[in-house]
């Protein structure tokens, strides 16, 4: 179990914030997200709003993504205040194990700060190159890539540029930069069980990877709010701290969002209302407010940022400072019995024929094979074993499963007859912004199977095909 209390905390009223605010920003992410899973309202240094929507809980790691990107900058900054390494020096030196015998002559103009600033050179993002396994390492891979621009030159998004500054760090301190992190960083904050994904050479990814609860997050966030002191001690030099949250590069030309436009740090994007954050797909974000002295953590599994951004900037911010037009016994209320949307029984099966039989299914984008239905389960059947989804009438029923691409994770499902034909079965993977809905459509001998991802990189349509029963 992830230890929790991390934060002070204190009711709205007592940091000069209406709790009518917070009200209203949960209404409407309800309302027009329907994907928030924590949320978490931090002024002067103390909690004054949180909460899960069930079956999320605050114990329970979430994946990060980019925000990983952040913690990945200020390991940079530590080991320069250390002397390990400068953010002028040379990639290629730094890499020299896995860098081409001649490097082209933007590569070998290729130094830190461009990584740390996303102008390393590459006109796109590096990190999906489709053979580099076939290389020696994966820094081997994106440093045989091309290296269009001069560095410096221009902001491209590239994590690929993140997971090089990871991979220098572990060839100079001789270990993983979690490793490294954890004594200089996470333990003085209280975070504990941190978690972060590794190359096949046993490199921290960097740019992603990084799980931690919202209460680990949010207090990261207060960390970059109090420009890298934490109970009195400087973890991190100030300045390097205002260096990676300040305006290093315009991004309006890769991004034209209101929060996507305003630049960009090291690994740190500015924003609306002098606004910095950690920002990693899917909605986990940990906005720094400066002139608030606040900070507000999401983690959620939202295809686009910016509505939630929209959502904070709506309801929230207007808050600070602001007469108190609601109760903190209201919100306290509230925030109580928060829970994402079941699906439950809602019709009595009419193909009660259908319980026990197997239906083979045709080819389909997701590898399945078969799927059986029975009273309170569906399984599905695929060349990497079967996956179990089960439920119940009262709440989400926890079980363990692999995601698409095979990882295992821990879900809970719900699950209901939603006409006397269909079955719908939806599957939150609560450590993930993900979760899936599972609808099969029932006629005589046949089984329409429809299965969808709430959010992707690129398609959210798993697989849908049809079956006839064994």
């Amino acid at each position: 179990m992830t230890q929790r209390s991390l934060l002070p905390r204190s009711i709205p009223d007592d940091q000069q914030i209406d709790p009518a605010g917070i009200l209203a920003f949960v209404d409407a992410a309800e309302q027009e997200l329907d994907a928030l899973h924590s949320f978490m309202v931090l002024r002067h240094g103390t909690v004054v709003a949180e909460g899960w929507w069930a079956p999320y809980s605050p114990d329970v790691p979430h994946s990060m993504f980019s925000v990983s990107k952040s913690f990945t900058a200020i390991a940079v900054g530590i080991a320069v205040h250390e002397g390990l390494l400068g953010i002028d020096d040379r990639v290629i030196d730094l890499l020299a194990d896995a860098a081409p015998s001649s490097p082209s002559e933007n590569l070998a103009a290729m130094r830190v700060r461009h990584l740390l600033t996303m102008t390393s050179g590459h006109a796109v993002d590096t990190v999906n190159i489709p053979d580099r396994d076939r290389y020696p390492s994966w820094e081997a891979a994106l440093l045989a890539q091309p290296v269009d621009l001069e560095p410096g030159s221009q902001f491209v998004y590239d994590t690929g540029a993140t997971y090089l500054l990871s991979a220098i760090l572990h060839r100079l301190t001789g270990g993983r930069m979690l490793d490294y992190l954890t004594p200089r960083l996470l333990k003085p904050l209280g975070i504990e069980g941190a978690a972060w994904e590794q190359s096949p050479t046993g490199v921290d990814t960097g740019g992603w990877g990084l799980a931690i609860t919202t209460e680990q997050l949010a207090a990261f966030g207060q960390f970059v709010l109090q420009r890298g002191e934490w109970n009195g001690e400087q973890l991190v030099p100030a300045d390097w701290v205002e260096a990676a949250i300040a305006f290093q590069v315009p991004t309006v030309h890769a991004n034209t969002s209101p929060d996507g436009s305003l630049g960009y740090g090291y690994q740190f994007w500015r924003g609306q209302h002098g606004s910095v954050r950690a920002d990693g797909a899917f909605g986990q974000l940990a906005i720094v407010l400066a002139e608030q002295d606040a900070v507000v953590v999401t983690t959620s599994g939202v295809q686009e940022i910016q509505p939630l951004l929209d959502l904070v900037w709506r309801h929230l911010l207007p808050a600070f400072d602001r007469p108190s037009t609601a109760s903190a016994e209201d919100l306290a209320s509230r925030l109580s019995s928060l829970a994402l949307p079941m699906v439950g029984r809602t019709v009595e099966p009419g193909a009660a024929s259908v319980v026990g039989r197997r239906y083979r299914l045709a080819a389909n984008g997701a590898g399945l094979e078969a799927v059986t239905v029975r009273e309170s389960s569906v399984t599905l059947e695929t060349p990497l074993g079967a996956i179990l989804l089960e439920w119940n009438e009262e709440g989400w029923r926890q079980g363990s499963s692999p995601l698409p691409d095979g990882t295992p994770k821990r879900i809970e499902s719900s699950g209901g007859w939603t006409t006397p034909e269909t079955l719908e079965v939806r599957s939150v993977y609560v450590e993930t912004p993900f979760a899936t809905t599972l609808t099969l459509r029932f006629e005589a001998d046949e089984v329409a199977l429809d299965f969808r991802q709430n959010v992707d990189f690129d398609s959210t349509e798993l697989a849908r095909t049809r079956g006839r029963a064994d």
